[in-house]
């Protein structure tokens, strides 16, 4: 049985404004300019400020936003609403034609469109250049195809991570070649000789055997050499331990020679496949564009928002030009359809223009109270001048909420006197000393970085030492915290750091 009531509620919605301004405080200054970019492309009322409006000669110049406001909600309400999609293609002409007539030549560039000739440079990729190698090599067809099959199962790190039975059976079954173990590891053999040396090891002791055979191969006399190749024959799980005693022990070799042996064996690659992979370290690194700017002038810190190439925007008055003639020349219907289109697309460049600009304001504003709170620091450059500071502390002093504060922080970075850092770097949690002084804890973890920086490398410190030194230097830390840090900072356990 149906029954009605009435509910109170209480709740809070969001504009499509307020979503769009969450949206792009989120996004970096890079991020923001294709963001823009697509923007542009997607609304025809929208174009960059340094773009003039196209006008006919001894046209008059007529206010249109006023003209297009004397268009009321009566003369709209009064018409039959239509709710089928449009776009500006369905109001123009059928001879009308948006591709311009230079676009149809067979030069395809226009008479003042600049000329530009590019000049690129190409690269052998790493399984290109393998088998560039491989042809070199007197190979019969056959080979050459299974030749070309392991090549093509070297990783990017120049190793051969399957086992020589499972592409035997790959071979018999997908490519139908009947080929035996032996065979396929004495063509794996051949592209092992070939550079960059190391190539097609199936792990790491084979990739540095390979180059340390190569280089006795040049310098067959060498002693360091043969005694760093006996290392890794015989005493390769030692040395990856680091476990100098028992190396020294095992091939009886004087501390001197060990050092020289094992200095021999750090200077090889362990990733040799990484010079020349597929994909450079260049193209997959990710270049970071500061989103702002702060000098120091004459003591003074000046802080400025970083735009970059991204264009100022403005309202493109020449879709109102169109406005005004189908206000003129067409049926009503049509009217109220050309105004209902503009009027959509008006509004949505405006609300965009107004989210941009808001989200510039807010992150100045965020930016400002990091600077004045961190004042010391940026003054100096001395990290050890950081103080506790958590995303509530700049929402107090900005008057926004800790959601906003953590977006803008993240993902952006500022460009400094004395270097690049990411906002998160700046809000840290606290901790006191035991003079009762509140420390970040970024401070602890240069102070312990300096603590392994100066340890003795043959003697390196344990956590339960840095912990005693920690704590002499005033700062009461457990040891697990310690282990933490030392982690965060990617500092290896004392065994590890050990050096001959």
């Amino acid at each position: 049985m149906l029954k009605q009531s009435l509910q109170q509620k209480l709740g809070l919605k969001i504009n499509p404004l307020q979503i769009q301004l969450i949206k792009l405080l989120e996004l970096p200054t890079y991020q923001l300019e294709q963001r823009i970019k697509e923007e542009l492309e997607q609304n025809p009322l929208l174009e960059e400020a340094g773009e003039k409006a196209e006008t006919d000669a001894g046209e008059e110049t007529v206010d249109h936003e006023t003209e297009f406001d004397d268009y009321t909600e009566e003369e709209e309400e009064s018409e039959t609403k239509n709710e089928d999609d449009f776009s500006l293609e369905d109001y123009m002409s059928d001879d009308d034609d948006d591709t311009p007539d230079y676009r149809l030549n067979s030069s395809n560039i226009s008479k003042d469109e600049d000329t530009r000739d590019f000049v690129f440079s190409q690269s052998s990729s790493f399984r290109e250049s393998l088998i560039a190698q491989l042809g070199m090599r007197p190979l019969t067809d056959l080979e050459r195809k299974v030749a070309e099959y392991i090549i093509g199962n070297i990783d990017e790190d120049g190793y051969l991570r399957r086992d020589i039975e499972n592409i035997v059976d790959d071979l018999a079954f997908g490519a139908g070649i009947e080929i035996s173990e032996e065979e396929v590891l004495r063509l794996l053999r051949i592209i092992q000789e070939f550079e960059p040396f190391g190539v097609g090891a199936r792990d790491l002791r084979e990739c540095l055997l390979l180059q340390i055979q190569h280089k006795l191969n040049e310098a067959p006399d060498n002693v360091c050499y043969q005694q760093a190749k006996a290392i890794l024959l015989e005493c390769f799980e030692e040395f990856s331990r680091k476990h100098y005693e028992k190396i020294s022990r095992k091939l009886r070799l004087s501390d001197e020679e060990l050092k020289l042996a094992i200095n021999e064996i750090l200077k090889l690659n362990p990733k040799p496949g990484g010079t020349l992979a597929e994909v450079s370290y260049g193209q997959q690194a990710e270049k970071i564009i500061p989103d702002f700017i702060l000098d120091l002038v004459d003591g003074e810190l000046q802080l400025s928002l970083n735009s970059g190439d991204i264009p100022e925007l403005k309202i493109n008055k020449a879709y109102l030009n169109i406005l005004e003639q189908y206000q003129k020349d067409q049926s009503p219907k049509n009217k109220r359809d050309v105004v209902s289109f503009v009027k959509y697309k008006l509004n949505s460049a405006k609300s965009f223009i107004d989210a941009v600009q808001q989200r510039n304001n807010t992150l100045m504003l965020t930016m400002t109270a990091i600077v004045q709170f961190q004042k010391q620091f940026f003054l100096t450059g001395d990290e050890t001048m950081l103080k506790p500071m958590i995303l509530k502390d700049i929402a107090d002093i900005t008057g926004l909420d800790v959601s906003t504060i953590s977006r803008v922080s993240n993902s952006k970075y500022v460009q400094t006197w004395f270097g690049i850092y990411a906002l998160k770097d700046f809000f840290s949690g606290s901790m006191q000393t035991t003079s009762g002084e509140e420390v970040s804890t970024g401070e602890l973890k240069n102070m312990l970085k300096k603590l392994v920086d100066e340890e003795d490398k043959k003697k390196p410190l344990t956590d339960d030492e840095l912990v005693l030194l920690m704590k002499k230097a005033g700062y009461q830390i457990a040891r697990r915290t310690v282990a933490k840090y030392r982690q965060m900072l990617d500092i290896p356990v004392a065994r590890l750091r050990r050096e001959i």
